[in-house]
């Protein structure tokens, strides 16, 4: 019981101290609508162009929201020393981390459905599969929270964490099938798609979202939850080798 109290403690201070300030909210809301609006009007503004946009702006406002929110709260905590005095407490690694992740996940899924919500006045939503989209969109969120942690402890600086992560992200927008679909892509160029976890998440929201995904949906679940997996157990291997061994 205690462990959770400690659990609740930690991400409660996180949300408070960072994920509801002004301008982290007014990003949530602010990066997804601009990019909506960028491909809306890219498209020549015809509705029927915008359930085949949601699908990659979701993925795109969740990725982003996330990795960029734990590159700058852990990265901040290291310098002033309040990161390794929490590696001190007698909390498991496992807990602290999943701690520290939750709040970027929630407000990643926040993020997600701010596209959604923006979509819902111009065009008909009654045909979302739900039970597909709500767990890609948490998978998605975890996957880029888990990501975005890695990149946090691997490196000293704010900005260094901001240059790794986008190391990251910007292959993923052009190479994951958010708005330009794998199969189109060079076939040498494939291989590395289907290496990068948001693929499958996108994937798993073209199918929720408009049918005809290229993959079953139930393998894009499965291995972004085998990213999430991995990617956890990385960040663990990073934690305990720079602080505890």
């Amino acid at each position: 019981m205690k462990t959770w109290i400690a659990f609740w403690n930690i991400m409660a201070k996180d949300v408070r101290a960072y994920y509801l300030k002004p301008p982290n909210i007014s990003w949530g809301i602010i990066l997804p609508l601009a990019w909506t609006g960028m491909f809306f009007i890219r498209s020549g503004g015809g509705l029927g162009s915008v359930p085949g946009l949601l699908p990659g702006l979701v993925a795109f406002s969740i990725l982003f929201g996330t990795t960029s929110l734990l590159a700058v709260t852990v990265t901040f905590e290291k310098k002033n020393g309040s990161f390794e005095r929490l590696l001190l407490s007698p909390v498991p690694f496992e807990i602290l981390m999943l701690s520290k992740t939750t709040g970027a996940i929630l407000f990643g899924i926040a993020n997600g459905f701010v596209p959604i919500a923006l979509a819902a006045f111009f065009v008909d939503l009654s045909r979302v599969a739900w039970g597909v989209f709500l767990p890609a969109v948490v998978l998605v969120a975890m996957v880029s929270a888990f990501l975005g942690f890695f990149v946090a402890v691997s490196v000293k600086e704010v900005f260094e964490a901001q240059t790794l992560s986008n190391f990251f992200r910007f292959p993923m927008i052009f190479l994951c099938g958010l708005f330009l679909p794998v199969a189109s892509l060079p076939v040498f160029l494939r291989p590395v798609s289907y290496a990068l976890p948001l693929t499958y998440g996108a994937d798993a929201l073209h199918g929720a979202l408009n049918g005809g995904n290229a993959l079953p949906v139930v393998l894009d679940l499965i291995v972004l939850g085998g990213f999430c997996a991995a990617l956890f157990a990385a960040t663990l291997w990073n934690i305990r080798r720079k602080w505890i061994l």
